[in-house]
């Protein structure tokens, strides 16, 4: 059976990164923790650290190694909300944490990781499982820094 696992590269504070993110999203666990005996090309020996870990219910690994590529929006890690209050208290921890807000949902955890915190309402509302004006709701969207529920349904009720 083939698996696959998001792998994380970290310049320092994997560990560190790995247990915050546990703490701020539900069905998360920190599993197995592995320190490099031998010496590598990071690094001497026990400066490479590897971290599994399940976030939301999906596997990851993360490894401290020293720095290499920094972290880029071409990968992010999404967390769909179920209302309001969750998308608030995430991003609010990532905020109080070090983090940026960025644009539509997205902000920079103080690791340099791009996450994206978004309602599950706003997957229904693109995808046509729901009536109602998308393209209202994506040009509300498009305005904000944080997603706002409220403000999101209200252009989506509009008349086209």
């Amino acid at each position: 059976m083939i698996k696959v696992i998001s792998f994380l590269w970290f310049a320092e504070s994997a560990r560190e990164a790995v247990e915050f993110y546990v703490s701020l999203v539900p069905n998360s666990s920190i599993g197995e923790t592995t320190i490099v005996p031998s010496e590598t090309p990071s690094g001497p020996p026990g400066s490479v650290e590897i971290v599994e870990f399940t976030l939301g219910g999906q596997n990851y690994i993360a490894m401290q190694a020293g720095p290499f590529e920094p972290f880029n929006h071409a990968f992010s890690v999404q967390v769909v909300c179920e209302d309001q209050a969750e998308l608030d208290r995430i991003w609010d921890g990532f905020l109080a944490n070090g983090g940026t807000a960025e644009h539509c949902g997205w902000l920079r955890d103080r690791w340099g990781l791009s996450w994206q915190i978004v309602p599950k309402a706003l997957a229904e509302m693109m995808s046509g499982r729901r009536k109602g004006n998308a393209k209202k709701m994506t040009e509300a969207m498009l305005q904000m820094v944080k997603i706002d529920v409220s403000v999101l349904e209200k252009a989506f009720q509009q008349a086209t």
